[in-house]
């Protein structure tokens, strides 16, 4: 890219599982802007998990504005230089709204809710159709609309109920498992089976083209939405992986990608539940300096399958344990624990993704290493990424900018305007020059060990799932 930065940018939404952020990027990808904020988590019954769709679009607006007046306070002319905005969302999550009132006809329900695991995960909008009557009144009068989050917020930015574009994005769509992943449309004989309307169904679309502009009433108005993509997807662009490459996203929970997917449903969201559940600290930051008080964690091992355990295990019958516990046990021993089971998922993953890719489903550096790019905020902690490089064995790379599900969904809403060039985007050396590696410093011998325990520990969270309250 171009050494001095025009007064050009690019905005990028990233509503995730529990905060939306908005950034500002300037021509070179620098972010000059950013606001995020946390948003409510409902939980109405054991392995239910629902958002309210209206705050979330709250969300949205708020981070707008407060990341517009912080580029501007800076001396960024956005106003006259914003470009375009790319959007990036957590998938599979699902909701139906009314197109005369533009209102939900329910909360949504969150991608890791197994109310439907009878079934399979990932068919939500049959649940609402065949249990809320509200949707089914409006699916009936065709008054219904479907859609995933980027789906929603999409359809809001660009009028809403005053002509707003109903559409989705290929990552997202693909996660509904309604779309024929050869033909990239809505799949008429999986429709015709489950008994849903097509009409109901946004549009699917490209990752990176012109789809609509942002509507008055917003913060930032006529400016084109040119970018769509799943979280996953938008983070692997952003760490601009090539064939064979694999990245990991450390946030709520942690997604794994080398040509395929792996999916972790509790990462992040175990701080999170040291913070507010049990109190143990303060915010999520603290965890790394209470982790780094003990060398290790006194023999405990902690899994974090408090909704199931997705990838590779997929046991929905699965509920959390911690193993080991003795009188020594404390705090800081379970503050690493934690940190440890985020990265022993990821482990589990990768050796499965090997498994199934071979030798040459993966790319090695010149010293014949694996490398796995990481991603997401949990990523600051250095200790968690140590832990990660040691019990893998190769080494873990961490760009300069970790927010790179945002940076993904605005390079490919700068790519559909003319703003950055694919070479551009794909240019490693200054991706190289500006990242941090972590390299493994634990033998063999002992990762071997820790590996076994783990699996232990794993193998005790099964057929939990009914214990008595």
């Amino acid at each position: 890219m171009s050494e001095k930065a025009e007064e050009v940018f690019i905005g990028s939404i990233d509503q995730g599982t529990t905060s939306t952020r908005f950034i500002i990027y300037d021509r070179l990808a620098r972010p000059v802007g950013s606001h995020q904020v946390e948003f409510t988590q409902f939980y109405p019954e054991a392995g239910w998990v629902e958002h309210d769709p209206m705050e979330i679009l709250e969300s949205v607006r708020v981070c707008m504005a407060k990341a517009l007046d912080k580029a501007t306070a800076d001396g960024h002319n956005v106003d006259s230089g914003l470009k375009a905005i790319g959007l990036t969302n957590q998938r599979e999550t699902t909701l139906v709204w009314s197109k005369s009132t533009g209102s939900p006809l329910y909360n949504a329900v969150v991608w890791m809710d197994a109310r439907t695991s009878s079934v399979c995960s990932a068919v939500k909008l049959l649940w609402l159709m065949e249990n809320v009557d509200t949707v089914k009144k409006a699916v009936k009068s065709g008054d219904a609309l479907f859609g995933t989050i980027d789906t929603w917020l999409i359809w809001n930015l660009t009028g809403g109920i005053k002509g707003g574009v109903h559409v989705t994005d290929v990552s997202n769509a693909s996660r509904t498992m309604l779309m024929n992943l050869k033909t990239l449309e809505w799949d008429k004989p999986t429709l015709e089976t489950l008994g849903i309307s097509a009409q109901i169904l946004p549009k699917i679309v490209s990752n990176s083209e012109v789809i609509g502009k942002i509507a008055t009433g917003w913060p930032i108005t006529g400016i084109p939405i040119s970018g769509c993509l799943g979280d996953q997807h938008a983070a692997m662009l952003g760490q601009a992986c090539r064939k064979g490459e694999a990245k990991s996203t450390y946030g709520t929970g942690a997604f794994i990608l080398l040509n395929t997917e792996g999916s972790i449903a509790i990462a992040g969201a175990a701080v999170q539940w040291l913070r507010d559940g049990l109190g143990i600290i303060r915010s999520a930051s603290e965890i790394e300096e209470l982790a780094s008080q003990v060398e290790s964690t006194g023999g405990i091992y902690f899994v974090p399958a408090f909704n199931g355990l997705f990838a590779p295990w997929w046991r929905d019958d699965a509920r959390g344990v911690c193993i080991g516990m003795t009188r020594f046990t404390n705090k800081a021993h379970l503050a690493r624990a934690v940190l440890e089971s985020m990265c022993f998922q990821v482990k589990d993953v990768l050796d499965s993704m090997h498994k199934d890719a071979g030798e040459k489903g993966e790319v090695k550096n010149e010293k014949g290493e694996f490398l796995l790019r990481v991603d997401g905020g949990a990523t600051v902690n250095n200790l968690l990424m140590q832990i990660q490089a040691d019990l893998m064995g190769s080494p873990v790379v961490r760009p300069a900018d970790i927010e790179t599900t945002a940076l993904g969904a605005a390079y490919a809403a700068g790519l559909a305007v003319g703003v950055w060039t694919e070479k551009e985007i794909f240019a490693s050396e200054e991706k190289t020059r500006t990242s941090t590696t972590f390299r493994p410093k634990i033998g063999e011998e002992l990762r071997k060990k820790k590996l076994e325990s783990w699996c232990k520990a794993v193998s005790r969270t099964f057929d939990l799932a009914d214990l008595s309250l």
